[in-house]
This record gives C-alpha cells, sequence and structure tokens, in this order.
C-alpha cells in the first residue's frame, strides 16, 4: 500500500513539472545596457524571478493560458507583456524605458553656483558665508571665493568674468533688489545689507542665467528667504563694532510665524584702537531695524513679508592728490527703506503661482570739499578751475516699485513650463551743486520698464535635459525694446558626472549717471557661450568651465567740455576663459575646503577708453583656498581663507578740448590677502533653560599685505595716490546669545 501511494505521488508530480512553462530572457534599456535587479513575475501569481548583473532571468510557471507577464523596476517605466503559456519554453529580449526621477535626472549646471538645492548640492550656504574666513559674514565677500568673481576692495559689486560690478544684479525671492549695498564711499568697498541668514537658498549665476530674471549683462545672485523657523528664538549680540537684539517666533500650529531686530553700529571705539588712513571727523553709525512675517496657505503654499530700514553717516579726509597741503573731505548720510511681499501657492492639475510686489526708496546727502591744513573749506582762482569743481553737494533720491507674477505647470515627471510678466516703475532724481557754479542743477528721469518671459525644462531622459526661454523687455525712458533668446542643454555622462552648455544674450539699461545727461542711447547687450563639466556626489564636488562673452552697444563717453558730457552706443568688447573649482568634505574628517582658480581674457572700448583696452577691475589670474576645521567635542572651528590675483591694469586719461588722451599706464602688483576666523560655540544654562553662546573672531588680511588697488592721478598727471584699503588689517570679536536655538548645530554640525 505504501508503495502504490508513493508511486502515484511521483507520477503526478512528473505530470506537474511537464506542464509548466520555461520562461528566460534578458531586461535592457534602451541603449542595451543590462537591467540589474528587475522583477519578471507572472501577474497575480507567485511565479517569477530577478534579473542577474547581466540582466538575464529564468523561471518557470505553472499555469496554462494567456497571461501578463509583469517587468518593474525602481529606475524604470513599469512593462506589461502579454504571453501565452502552453508548455513550450519561452525566450524573451525586453526593452525598458527608464523612468524620469529627481534623484537620478541630469541638472543644468552651467554658469550657476547653487545652495540650498538639495538635488544639486549646496556649493555655499548661508552657514558657509558666516564662517567662510574675510567674509565677516556678507554674502558678496563669500562669492568672492568662488571662480569667475574678481578680488576688487575698492568699490562694492561682484565683478565677474569681465564684468563691472553694476552688470551684475540681485533678487530676493524674485524681484530686484535696487540698493543691495551700503551707498558708496570713494575708494573703499561697501558690504551688503542683508545678512545671509535671512535666506535659505542662494544661486550665484556667473552667467546664462534663467529668462525669468533680466537687466543684468553678466550676472546675477539669487536669494530666496527662509520659510518658517524651526523654533521660536531670541538672539542679541554684542561686541566693540556693534549690539543688537531679534527674535523669531513660531505659532503653536506651527503655521505662521514673525520676527524682527535692531542693530547699532559704532566703530568710534574700533577706530581708536585700530589707526585708520582716512581721518574720520564723523565715525561712521549704522542702525538698521527689519520685521517679517510669514504663514502658510490652506494648500500648503507660503506669504512672506519683509522689510527694513537703514540709516548711516559718516565723514572723512584724505590727502588731496592734486595739492600736498589740501585735503578731500567726503561725507554721506543715507537712509534706505526695503520692501518685499511674496506669495507661492500650488494650485490645482500641476500648476504654481509665484507673486511678488517689492518697494524700496534710498536717500543719499553727499558732500564733498576741499579744505586746508586747519580743516577749513577753500574757493581757489578760475585758474584752477578744476579744484573749485572738487567742492559740491550732491542730493538724490532712488524709488523703485515692482509686481512680478509667475506660472509654472509641472509637464510629466520633471518637464515643466514656465511663464509671466513682471513691471517696474522707477523714479530717480538729483540735485547737484559746485563751488564751479553758483546755481543748483536739477536731474530727473522716471522709467516704466515692462518684461513678459516664458521658459520650459525638457527632459528627454533622465540622461538629456534641454532648457530654453524667451524674454522681451520695454523701457520707457529710452523708448527701446529688446528680444533675448536663452537655451541650455545638460547631459548626463555617468553616476555623477555630467557636460552642459548654455547659450543667452542679455540687455541692461545705462546707468543712472547716464540717463541724467542723455536718453537717446540703448540697451547694452553681452551673448554668452558656456561650456561646463561637473561631478558631484554628497560631499564632493569638481567642476571646469570654459567660456566666451561678446558685448556690444557698450557706452561710450563723449566729452563736450571739462564739465559736460555726453553718450552714445559705440562700445564693444568680449571676455573669455577657464575656470575651475573642487571642494572636498570626505577626505579629511571634520575638514572641509574647497579651491578655485579662474583665468580671464578680456578687453573693452567704452566710457572713456581711447582703443580696445583690459578694464582696470580685471586681473588675469585669480585663485582662493578656503578651509575649515571643525572640533565636535570642543563645539568649535577655525577657518582659514588665502586669495590670490595677479595685478590689475591702471590708466590715466587726459581730457585735452574734446577727446581723451591716454597719458599713463601699468599694472598694480599683485594681490594677496590670508584670513583667519575661529567660533566657539558652548551651552549655558540648566538643561530646562538653554541657551547657547557663539563666541567669534576673526583677522582679515594677518601678513599685514599692502594692497594696492588702483591709482588717483593729480590733474596734471604728474602725481598719482595709491589706492589702499582704510587699514592693513580687519579685527573682529564678538558674542552672540542664543536662547530657543541650538546654535553649535548651526556654527559646527551642520558644516559638516
Amino acid at each position: 500500500m505504501k508503495n502504490i501511494t508513493f508511486l502515484t505521488a511521483l507520477l503526478l508530480l512528473t505530470v506537474g513539472l511537464w506542464a509548466q512553462t520555461p520562461i528566460s530572457g534578458t531586461v535592457k534599456d534602451g541603449k542595451g545596457h543590462p537591467v540589474r535587479g528587475a522583477s519578471v513575475t507572472i501577474k497575480d501569481s507567485y511565479d517569477g524571478a530577478t534579473t542577474d548583473s547581466l540582466g538575464n532571468f529564468h523561471f518557470s510557471a505553472a499555469d496554462k493560458g494567456n497571461f501578463i507577464l509583469l517587468i518593474t523596476n525602481i529606475a524604470y517605466t513599469t512593462v506589461e507583456l502579454p504571453v501565452s503559456l502552453t508548455g513550450s519554453p519561452l525566450e524573451l529580449r525586453i526593452v525598458m524605458k527608464e523612468q524620469l526621477s529627481e534623484l537620478r535626472a541630469v541638472t543644468i549646471t552651467a554658469g550657476s553656483f547653487t545652495a540650498g538645492d538639495a538635488k544639486r548640492g549646496a556649493v555655499l550656504s548661508s552657514l558657509d558665508i558666516a564662517t567662510t574666513a574675510g567674509s565677516n559674514a556678507d554674502i558678496t565677500a563669500a562669492l568672492k571665493t568662488l571662480p569667475g568673481a574678481q578680488q576688487v576692495g575698492e568699490q562694492e559689486g561682484l565683478f565677474v568674468r569681465g564684468g563691472a560690478g553694476y552688470e551684475t544684479k540681485q533678487y530676493i525671492d524674485g524681484t530686484l533688489v535696487n540698493n543691495p549695498y551700503f551707498s558708496s564711499v570713494p575708494d573703499i568697498a561697501s558690504r551688503g545689507r542683508f545678512s545671509p541668514f535671512l535666506f535659505k537658498g542662494t544661486v550665484f549665476s556667473t552667467g546664462g542665467y534663467s529668462a525669468l530674471y533680466g537687466q543684468a549683462l553678466s550676472s546675477v545672485v539669487l536669494l530666496e528667504s527662509i520659510d518658517l523657523p524651526e523654533k521660536s528664538e531670541v538672539d542679541a549680540s554684542i561686541s566693540p563694532l556693534l549690539a543688537g537684539i531679534g527674535t523669531q517666533q513660531l505659532s503653536k500650529d506651527k503655521k505662521s510665524s514673525w520676527g524682527g531686530s535692531y542693530n547699532y553700529v559704532n566703530v568710534d571705539l574700533y577706530f581708536h584702537a585700530v589707526k585708520q588712513v582716512p581721518d574720520y571727523f564723523r565715525t561712521p553709525q549704522f542702525h538698521n531695524g527689519d520685521f517679517n512675517f510669514r504663514f502658510k496657505t490652506k494648500n500648503g503654499g507660503m506669504i512672506k513679508y519683509y522689510t527694513t530700514f537703514a540709516y548711516n553717516d559718516l565723514g572723512l579726509r584724505r590727502q588731496d592728490y592734486d595739492s600736498l597741503n589740501m585735503k578731500d573731505a567726503f561725507s554721506l548720510t543715507n537712509h534706505n527703506w526695503y520692501n518685499n511681499l511674496s506669495w507661492r501657492e500650488y494650485l490645482n492639475n500641476g500648476w504654481k503661482m509665484d507673486l511678488g510686489a517689492s518697494y524700496s526708496t534710498n536717500l543719499d546727502n553727499i558732500g564733498q570739499q576741499v579744505q586746508n591744513a586747519s580743516n577749513v573749506k577753500i574757493a581757489f582762482p578760475d585758474t584752477v578751475f578744476w579744484m573749485n569743481s572738487k567742492t559740491f553737494n550732491v542730493d538724490q533720491r532712488q524709488d523703485l516699485s515692482q509686481i512680478k507674477a509667475v506660472f509654472d505647470k509641472k509637464l510629466g515627471a520633471l518637464s515643466a513650463i514656465r511663464f509671466g510678466t513682471e513691471y517696474w516703475y522707477a523714479f530717480n532724481n538729483q540735485k547737484y551743486r559746485s563751488q564751479a557754479y553758483s546755481i543748483d542743477t536739477f536731474y530727473k528721469f522716471h522709467d516704466n520698464f515692462n518684461a513678459v518671459f516664458a521658459e520650459s525644462d525638457i527632459y528627454l531622459t533622465n540622461e538629456l535635459a534641454a532648457k530654453v526661454g524667451l524674454r522681451y523687455e520695454h523701457s520707457t525712458v529710452i523708448n527701446r525694446s529688446d528680444l533675448a533668446p536663452r537655451a541650455s542643454l545638460a547631459y548626463k555622462t555617468g553616476q555623477y558626472s555630467q557636460f552642459s552648455f548654455a547659450y543667452g544674450i542679455f540687455y541692461q539699461k545705462p546707468e543712472n549717471n547716464q540717463l541724467f545727461y542723455t536718453t537717446n542711447i540703448g540697451f547694452t547687450k553681452a551673448t554668452h557661450y558656456i561650456l561646463n563639466y561637473q561631478k558631484m556626489t554628497h560631499e564632493r564636488i569638481f567642476r571646469v568651465e570654459a567660456y566666451y562673452k561678446k558685448y556690444e552697444d557698450l557706452i561710450k563717453t563723449i566729452p563736450i567740455n571739462y564739465f559736460y558730457s555726453t553718450f552714445n552706443n559705440s562700445g564693444n568688447g568680449y571676455a573669455k576663459g577657464v575656470e575651475f573649482f573642487w571642494r572636498d568634505k570626505k577626505t579629511i574628517r571634520n575638514f572641509d575646503y574647497w579651491v578655485s582658480y579662474s583665468y580671464l581674457d578680456t578687453k573693452r572700448n567704452y566710457l572713456n577708453f581711447t582703443e580696445s583696452m583690459t578694464p582696470n577691475f580685471a586681473a588675469t589670474h585669480t585663485a582662493s583656498i578656503v578651509m575649515k576645521r571643525f572640533f565636535t567635542k570642543l563645539k568649535s572651528g577655525v577657518n582659514v581663507t588665502y586669495s590670490y590675483a595677479t595685478g590689475r591694469p591702471f590708466y590715466n586719461f587726459f581730457l585735452d578740448g574734446n577727446k581723451y588722451d591716454l597719458t599713463a599706464s601699468g599694472k598694480t602688483k599683485d594681490y594677496n590677502s590670508l584670513n583667519l576666523s575661529a567660533e566657539y560655540v558652548p551651552q549655558l544654562g540648566s538643561k530646562t533653560a538653554k541657551s547657547w553662546l557663539v563666541l567669534f573672531a576673526s583677522v582679515s588680511n594677518v601678513l599685514g599685505y599692502n594692497a594696492v588697488y588702483g591709482y588717483n592721478f593729480s590733474y596734471s598727471g604728474q602725481y598719482r595716490q595709491e589706492i589702499n584699503p582704510p587699514a592693513k588689517r580687519f579685527y573682529f570679536i564678538g558674542c552672540f546669545l542664543s536662547w530657543g536655538i541650538d546654535r553649535s548645530q548651526d556654527a559646527i554640525d551642520n558644516n559638516l
């Protein structure tokens, strides 16, 4: 009986095996590469297998009839293949289409350094900026350690790839900032008005930027303000230079917040300890206050409002470069008020809306006098009329109102289209009185500026993407329009590497001081070509970029006499170069460093240039090394920055009748700067009442290198005066108290 049962079971098993259908084959992608780890199964059954490293699979199916073979892989679109199971072997060749994924897709990087976007990888975050030695928490100073930016110390602004400082514009939450820096002081660079900790994301575009932005011939800095704080907090700061207090309060439901701060800066004590070359007869003072509120909408959008008011006052004397016993006394009083309102909302069917509005007003009261050894203003005879022209008063006001709307629609997983419009109303006036004349001269203009734009992100595969855009602009003050196409292409060559190419045409209005004299001029123009290779992981970035820029319709100065000039668009030029960037957080534990290098070849024939020449703000070679060592157990860090640039050209132009002559030229000595900073973040108070103290100290230009940024020439051209920093070194020491936020996470851990 046992033998009969065994034989019956064996017979049934043999019949079952004969009834199964062997299924085998390969799974590959559209390029013929094997797809590893794909699941190949009969739908609604347990029969199936997983592909090996070569994309091969094999298994047997027990059922008979018509079924669906299901092939899935997280990186590819699911394939459903009809099959007929008859018992005869099936051998299949299956091709899977790669699924578009944000984690795996290529991104456009040509011309852009991005922070705050995890998909692209951070280059400089807010904490990077604050802990970069020599930056002193100034956004522009930190960006100068990246390739493309020049080491210009005698005037504010970012000088990028052969472009002047005014050719780089800053945007906050999509709208232009009209006065991003404190008002200019002759031969001294002013720092930016905004703290890096206001922003969660920063894009420094060295060229080829999006069609959503305009009126910047060389580059843009795009700043995105933070949404809601993680926790409520109160902050206070004190140092020999400044005192401040601020708070951010998060609602209990974590859907809204408000905050504000006030800071007062007075450098009188510091100037007594660290002597300055200029004689400050009015010690620089700064008052800064800001307020913000933010709240989430029902659909997950965000409304944000930010306002800041600033007041500063100063006065300084220098040796007059036309006379050994005379002084030039300069004074400045500035009022600035800035407002920004933005609304981001998610609409139905994959639409997103970004609305923005801003208003700013800036008032400068500037005075300049030629004084004698007793600091008394003096007048000169007509035989030296140029000396009288150096005593003047200027009252100027700049107002800018803006509205902007951008609509964004997702097309599939990654592709998108966006379009929008913006309107600016600018009002500028100036009252000028010179000792050479007895009457006031008034200048005034207003401009209605309109723009419409459209742009699309096109993802063909995870390896190939394009961005195509077009921007139209019209300015009423010059009654001119422009049409600016933009295009970018990126191809992924490996898991972490890619090539990008960008092309674009960019326009910019003439500067205010040119429009005061004539509006019979047009837009200046630059055409960008950029080729980029980048390999990036979470902890390492390697990047090399080559570019060429062609300048057209640059402004040329046409002198009428010693006091008056007019302008036209007959200028031109070019800029080309190669840049290198390497950042590494992985090789050495708790150590972060980056190295940047730029080669620049540029010439222009613009303003009062007599021929095509290298601008005086352009160095052929620039390089920076930034190093940060963190001691997590000690809650401290040490930072080092070294920057180098070859000498920049200088020129002396003499007005001979109605034309300029070049009377002197040369190059300054090379620029070197070694900067150090350190921070220590101990916890204070009990476990239930925690507070943190951030002790911060820095020294800029530790070795006391005497930088020469250029020269001021006497009217005769026989004498020249070096343009140097106000002091060889800058020192800062301060303590920052915080209640509610663990600042050791900010200053130490989040940098790793």
